[in-house]
């Protein structure tokens, strides 16, 4: 897949910014369409977030929610309080690209270039309005949609909708389940959907069908559509605006205070270091202020890291003393760069003004951080093992690195044959070395916890970590680590009939 910091003709002149932990695109609408257009004309899956403040509040409590939107291939700003808000931290973001505009602005491409568009949610009335009006409007447009009965993301038939969508062959996926659960579920399955762009649309189906009415334009011009809304759903928005502005408020300001105004007087180097390549890593050396001009002074050099498809980079951070907003959305891009190219990137000794940064951040914990060449070199090995070998056959048996969509059937294959061969035992499994853990690796927990008791087996999952547990939380699954009582036995030619019965 093309880097975003390399030759797209569209790519905004100014580097990302971070708000609580959320790195937003620079782009105008217009600039959104063209990559847009860009990635359908790659064939390559992609996801995008049309970002608001409820979406980063979200984010500041859900740590999935908050590596998806730190990993999408575009966010864009949908609300003029985050356009506020850059300003205020020294890289503006041009204007608001809300999803009710670019949605219709998408439509309307669409239509002249002959993409086809998948509507996904909504209610099956509004998404069926939608399509007649779109068809009455665009004649030409092949549209079509989806309406699955409202169940929550985990027990939702996640095959019949895919298959729905594959199916259809949609150039657009618009996903429309609200914030965060459209997030999960198109990052649970947009790598093997075949759709080139994945969108998280929210009520846009709502107002294309005109089930809901937007506010006036210059409502909307103003930043105060958020009051057109709130009076036409008062009892469901009053408590999540409230909620909104209190913490979004208190958080930009302390943000505020930490990266700017602690920041100095901008002086010394202005970009990055020159590599170094040696047995097989680059060497990349970050300047004592790692801001906005320093971003933007380096990306060239950036270009070339990336483009070097046979290494691993060193971030030579030592000699960091101040890391903005900017300095941070650009970390957080070149890991998730890195991460799709199938190699690593850490950072290497930095010292406490970026470890709280990225502390504030909240992202601390999806980088790999060393504190000397050789830490690196172990953190490395180790990576590669664990992608290698998720799961440890020991006893218990140890899941290891990250359990995502990427390898969960992996995970699933290793566990159940475990489970299965021992399913007269007690089987105990070790989450005490899985840093990052998504909703299919949920899923996979839970199912897991399924087949166990068909076998009348003792089951249980321990030493989870915090980071885990914030995601089962969020599912609500939290008491798959509950250590559940023996159960009375059953026949062995029973136990087996039902492992061989699980799908592999």
């Amino acid at each position: 897949m093309k880097n975003d910091f390399a030759s797209s003709e569209v790519r905004p002149s100014r580097a990302p910014t971070a708000i609580l932990g959320v790195p937003f695109d620079p782009v105008t609408q217009s600039q959104a369409l063209a990559r847009i257009e860009q990635m359908i004309a790659s064939r390559q899956p992609h996801y995008l977030a049309t970002a608001n403040v409820d979406f980063v509040v979200q984010a500041q409590s859900d740590r999935e929610l908050r590596r998806i939107l730190s990993d999408a291939h575009l966010v864009l700003c949908d609300g003029t309080p985050l356009v506020w808000a850059s300003r205020w931290l020294g890289n503006p973001l041009p204007e608001r690209v809300a999803g009710a505009d670019l949605v219709p602005a998408l439509i309307q491409v669409a239509a002249a270039k002959n993409y086809k568009i998948f509507l996904l949610g909504a209610t099956p009335e509004a998404a069926s309005q939608a399509v007649e009006k779109l068809k009455v409007q665009y004649p030409n447009l092949q549209i079509s949609s989806y309406s699955p009965p409202f169940k929550p993301l985990l027990q939702m038939d996640h095959a019949e909708i895919s298959r729905r969508v594959r199916e259809a062959k949609p150039d657009l996926l618009l996903v429309s389940f609200g914030c965060p659960k459209q997030e999960k579920w198109i990052a649970m399955h947009y790598r093997e959907l075949g759709v080139p762009v994945a969108i998280g649309v929210g009520a846009t189906i709502d107002f294309l069908a005109g089930a809901m009415k937007r506010a006036p334009l210059w409502m909307q011009r103003t930043g105060t559509e958020w009051m057109f809304r709130l009076a036409q759903e008062p009892r469901r928005l009053f408590k999540r605006y409230a909620m909104d502005l209190g913490v979004f408020g208190f958080k930009f300001l302390w943000q505020l205070w930490r990266f700017q105004s602690r920041g100095g007087k901008p002086g010394g180097e202005k970009s990055c270091a020159a590599t170094l390549r040696t047995n097989g890593w680059q060497h990349l050396g970050l300047p004592e202020r790692f801001d906005r001009a320093a971003v933007e002074n380096s990306a060239p050099l950036f270009e070339r890291v990336l483009d070097d498809d046979t290494r691993h980079c060193l971030l030579e951070m030592r000699d960091v003393r101040f890391l903005d907003s900017t300095g941070a959305a650009c970390l957080m891009r070149l890991r998730r760069e890195f991460s799709a190219r199938g190699r690593q990137m850490i950072l290497l000794s930095p010292g406490k003004a970026v470890r709280a940064a990225l502390k504030f951040m909240r992202v601390q914990d999806f980088f790999l951080i060393a504190d000397d060449i050789h830490a690196a070199h172990r953190l490395n090995h180790a990576w590669i093992k664990e992608r290698a070998q998720p799961v440890l056959t020991t006893n218990p048996l140890l899941w290891q690195g990250e359990i995502t969509v990427a390898n969960a059937e992996q995970v699933w294959q290793a566990t159940e044959r475990r489970l299965a061969a021992r399913a007269h035992d007690e089987l105990t499994i070790d989450l005490s070395r899985v840093r990052h853990l998504d909703s299919s690796g949920a899923e996979l927990m839970a199912r897991l916890r399924t087949v166990a008791g068909q076998l009348n087996s003792r089951f249980s999952f321990v030493n989870a970590s915090p980071a885990v547990r914030n995601v089962l939380r969020h599912a609500r699954l939290e008491t798959l680590l509950v250590i559940p009582p023996p159960l009375k036995p059953i026949p062995a030619t029973a136990r087996t009939q039902l492992a061989l019965s699980q799908p592999t």
